[in-house]
């Protein structure tokens, strides 16, 4: 194996692995052809202004590329290199003004290099050194002058050289450029400005085409062998060339010569024996011969009695007449009389003398009738096969017009305006296969018409003006496997429309006025049709059918039912395709359905294309599974559809999808792991679709960079909606990132703010909220509105709330001092009155709203204690929240304000309230001071709503700032430490 065969080889595994490992399968100018597997790819229109930026990242396992019609100037040293397996090269209809030499280096394996359609006027001489393997050169349209000497030397393999349309002037330099080319076949100079075939050199060996058409040649060559081993020769449209010109050249082995539209004389040319070239093989169109007759006399002096190919095209023959070739060889293929004058082929009596010609063509002529030719006729032509009158202008068709060539395999009768057909127009025609009846004005078809035509294969009547198919009209055709009815103006079939149609395997309708498609007239070709084309037709639905129309078409492999008119299918009945499990292609495409049910595609089991495109009215919702048994469907195209989500629940049972064209629709994000999902897919299309360039679309873009399975069309050329000016195989995902780092910053800090708090509210709210809780649990219980409406029936004068730790306290002084000693209290005391087994927090409500007053035993373990802060709490709601005059404070022993200030709530009702405080043992006068005591805390209990007027009056004068004689904090100190104060103003403080 040579060298460069290992390094090629080397460079191919190189690329594999690295587009496995970490290269993006899209190509910034170029699309990789579908199904290709890296080998063909085309870039065509792109806005890039230099080869290397349009081939840089093809890959080098590449093998056709095609770059046209875009804006490159030149062909820079070596920018194909990389591209090492490289076939076929396609450069043309570009500016190319300049190729550098060494442009296509190391294009070893090159066989076709297509430089047509450019601005080129020279060619390095070393330009196509290397390229040994190249076969096919095309250098038309461009406008080259001259070619320098061995212009080709390099390319052995060259066949074929297309040189069309430039400004070539010397032949003679074209051939010292050719001459060593062993193995050349082609050559195309035609649309030059050759005015001689005179040359230094001589033709390649093996040159057997030559294309001089449209030049000015005024003359050949001085060289008698220099043509003769041309075998193909056009020199048409040389307007001046003379028939002197050919005078004694070797042209022995000339095949087919054209001489259209030049200045040749074919009769003199023939006469003298110019040349050496069989007249059998010359074109005789275009050469003024308006008598056929005396060319045939001019050949009948040849010693060879046959001819196979007689061309008289554009020869201004206007008729035929019976003994027109009679003198002429015998022609035992075709007769062409094509493009001519004539008006009435007459029964084809031209041809008397002439039985063995097989295909007749007599189109581009004015023929306006066909006219009827007896049966019996003693002249007919049983060798006739294929008969052509196409692009005339026959009008009518009489019957038995074809009773004269009963043998026809091939009768074409279309782009005429026939109107009438006889019914027995085709009687006889028993051989015949194919019948062209197409672009015509026909608007009824009869049983009739088809009668003898048992061995017809194809019928085609196409862009006629027929409205009915009536009963038994193929009746006969039994062989028929194609039949066309495209582009009529059919409203219906009648029940026995297709009978006879027994091997019918194509059916077109299309471009009619269909409006439904009847089930029973199709179910009889459920063992024979396969293509069923409804195209363009007026189907529609507006409610859901019981049973599917193609039911029974268990052979359809190809259904088109695309750009029903004028709205389209608006609706797709549910399981409408069921029944076609053979069904490979579909065709949907154009049409405004509102609507696909998830069961709508179901039996299509193998569907391999699918096309949707334009199928939509608005935005589309696919439904999820619409596509689940389309499980060996490898193609799928719904552009413009208005699709908006590409999910999983569609799109995910299409593993064995290959083409997906999803461009034109409303999506802004695509789903990777759908992607994922789609093992086979190579091909993905979401061209003109407002992809978003947000997080949303992070993880397709770091996708794009990593897959080497999938190729995202055009992924370079994609632009982002939302972002102006930005691309979305770049847009910056740093936002995204930075995102999450701030969402799991506040995160964290905000849980490390809430960890701190709550020691800090616990301390500081914890009665707080625990009293809400049971003021909203009691506020909302039935016990708290019942014992609202008692409020003014209260069993109790007073609920004492106290602490367990001063129990002695109140069994020893407040329940005798006010229950008993005459006394007519009643307290409500919670070992006493609680009711047992009732919840803690009911009975304590209970016991506050069923008590004209509460009496708060204060001390430090009171402070302590959690039930005496609800009851306190409790009874303080009723003081300020109800203005209910309630609560009684009760000092046993002397508390420090500095730990009164912590319970907020009691130092705003010490402020509010009057307060007693018990006197203790360091008072001069126990005996009366508590005697006083008790007078205070009865008279509390008595306290009417007029007291509780005034210690509003006061509470309104102490918030104007006057105190009057409401002592402060300081006062009371003082009055506890000062015997002299007078004793009731010291028990009863403010």
């Amino acid at each position: 194996m040579a060298p460069s065969t290992y390094r090629e080889l080397i460079l191919v595994a190189i690329f594999t692995s690295f587009l496995q490992l970490c290269s993006t399968y899209s190509f910034r100018n170029c699309i990789e052809s579908a199904n290709s597997n890296h080998t063909i790819f085309t870039c065509i229109k792109r806005q890039a202004t230099t080869v290397h930026a349009i081939v840089d990242d093809l890959p080098p396992s590449a093998t056709n590329v095609t770059i046209s019609r875009c804006k490159l100037s030149h062909i820079p040293a070596r920018n194909f290199s990389q591209l090492p397996q490289l076939r076929i090269l396609a450069l043309n209809n570009n500016s190319v003004t300049h190729i550098d030499k060494y442009a296509f280096v190391n294009l070893g394996h090159l066989q076709s290099l297509n430089l047509s359609s450019n601005s080129l006027t020279y060619l390095d001489p070393a330009l196509f050194r290397g390229l040994l393997n190249l076969t096919k050169l095309f250098l038309a349209d461009n406008k080259l002058t001259n070619l320098s000497l061995n212009q080709f030397s390099d390319l052995t393999s060259l066949e074929i050289l297309d040189l069309r349309r430039n400004k070539l002037i010397s032949f003679s330099t074209v051939v010292n450029a050719i001459t060593n080319l062993p193995a050349l076949k082609k050559l195309d100079l035609s649309f030059n400005k050759l005015t001689s075939l005179n040359a230094s050199a001589n033709l390649p060996q093996f040159l057997d085409i030559l294309y001089l058409s449209n030049n000015n040649l005024i003359t050949l060559t001085n060289n008698k062998q220099f043509l003769r081993t041309v075998k193909v020769l056009d020199l048409s449209y040389n307007f001046h060339l003379p028939t002197s010109a050919f005078h004694n050249l070797n042209m022995e082995n000339i095949t087919y010569l054209r001489l259209r539209s030049t200045n040749v004389s074919i009769t003199k040319l023939l006469e003298h024996n110019y040349t050496r070239v069989p007249p059998w093989h010359i074109d005789f169109s275009g050469l003024g011969l308006k008598d056929p007759q005396i060319l045939c006399k001019r050949l009948s002096h040849f010693p060879k009695r046959h001819i196979k190919n007689m061309t008289l095209t554009s020869n201004n023959i206007s008729n035929l007449y019976n003994s027109t070739f009679a003198y002429c060889p015998l022609i035992t293929n075709v007769l062409d009389i094509s493009l001519n004058n004539l008006k009435n082929p007459g029964c084809l009596k031209f041809l008397t003398g002439q039985p063995h010609v097989k295909t007749l063509k007599v189109e581009h002529n004015h023929l306006n009738k066909l006219f009827r030719c007896n049966k019996g006729h003693s002249l007919t032509f049983p060798n006739l096969r294929e008969l052509s009158f196409r692009y005339n202008r026959i009008l009518s068709v009489s019957g038995n017009a074809f009773s004269h060539v009963p043998k026809l395999t091939t009768l074409q009768l279309n782009i005429n305006i026939i109107a009438y057909l006889d019914t027995y127009a085709l009687g006889g025609l028993k051989d015949l296969i194919m019948l062209r009846l197409d672009n015509n004005l026909l608007t009824d078809i009869y049983a009739e018409s088809f009668e003898d035509l048992y061995s017809l294969k194809t019928l085609n009547l196409r862009n006629n003006q027929i409205a009915v198919i009536f009963n038994n009209t193929f009746h006969s055709l039994r062989n028929l496997t194609i039949l066309d009815l495209g582009g009529n103006k059919i409203t219906q079939f009648q029940s026995k429309a297709f009978h006879g149609l027994d091997r019918l395997a194509n059916l077109y309708l299309d471009r009619n006025h269909l409006k439904e498609i009847d089930s029973q007239l199709l179910a009889r070709f459920h063992n024979t049709l396969k293509v069923l084309d409804l195209h363009a037709n007026q189907i529609y639905y507006f409610q859901e059918r019981r049973q599917s129309p193609f039911v029974n078409l268990t052979k359809l492999v190809d259904l088109k039912l695309d750009a029903q008119r004028p709205d389209g299918i608006n609706l797709l009945p549910h399981k409408f395709f069921q029944g076609l499990s053979s069904l490979k292609s579909l065709y949907l495409s154009n049409n405004h359905i509102t609507y696909y049910s998830e069961d709508t595609f179901d039996g299509l089991t193998n569907l391999k294309f699918l096309t949707l495109d334009n199928s939509c009215v608005g935005v589309t919702k696919l439904t999820p599974g619409i596509f689940k048994d389309l499980r060996k469907l490898e193609t799928l195209q719904v552009e413009n559809m208005g699709i908006e989500s590409f999910s999983k629940e569609v799109f995910g049972n299409l593993t064995a999808l290959r083409v997906l064209h999803l461009n034109r629709n409303a999506i802004q994000t695509l789903d990777v792991d759908v992607l994922k999902n789609l093992t086979n897919l190579q091909y993905l299309d979401v061209r003109s679709s407002p992809l978003s360039c947000n997080c949303l679309n992070r993880d397709i873009q770091n996708w794009t960079k990593n897959n080497h399975r999938v190729q995202l069309v055009d992924l370079y050329s994609l632009t982002c909606w939302d972002q102006k000016g930005s691309n979305f195989y770049n847009f910056d995902t740093n936002v995204c990132y930075y995102k999450e780092e701030l969402y799991l910053f506040a995160s964290t800090c905000s849980i490390t703010i809430i960890l701190t708090l709550i020691p800090l509210l616990y301390v500081k709210l914890y009665w707080k909220c625990k009293y809400g809780y049971y003021i909203f649990r009691s506020w909302f219980g039935e016990q708290w509105r019942r014992l609202r409406e008692q409020e003014e029936k209260c069993i109790y004068d007073a609920f004492v709330s106290y602490n367990s730790a001063d129990e002695n306290w109140v069994m020893e002084q407040l329940l005798p001092n006010l229950e008993g000693n005459g006394s007519s209290y009643r307290l409500c005391l919670h070992h006493r009155d609680f009711e047992p087994g009732r919840n803690i927090v009911d009975n304590i409500v209970a016991a506050v709203y069923n008590s004209r007053k509460t009496v708060c035993i204060i001390s430090q373990n009171y402070l302590r204690s959690e039930w005496c802060s609800l009851e306190i709490q409790l009874a303080s709601y009723r003081l300020f929240h109800e203005m209910q005059d309630v609560l009684l404070l009760v000092f046993l022993e002397s508390i420090p304000e500095r730990k009164l200030s912590t319970y907020h709530r009691m130092r705003k009702v010490m402020l509010k309230k009057t307060y007693l405080q018990w006197p203790g043992p360091d008072c001069t006068d126990p005996a009366k001071a508590q005697g006083l005591f008790w007078k205070q805390l009865k008279k509390a209990l008595r306290s009417s709503s007029s007291t509780r007027q005034e210690e509003e009056s006061m509470e309104a004068d102490v918030q104007l700032g006057e105190e009057k004689d409401a002592p402060n904090t300081k006062d009371r100190e003082y009055f506890v430490n000062q015997p002299h104060v007078d004793e009731e103003a010291y028990y009863l403080m403010p």
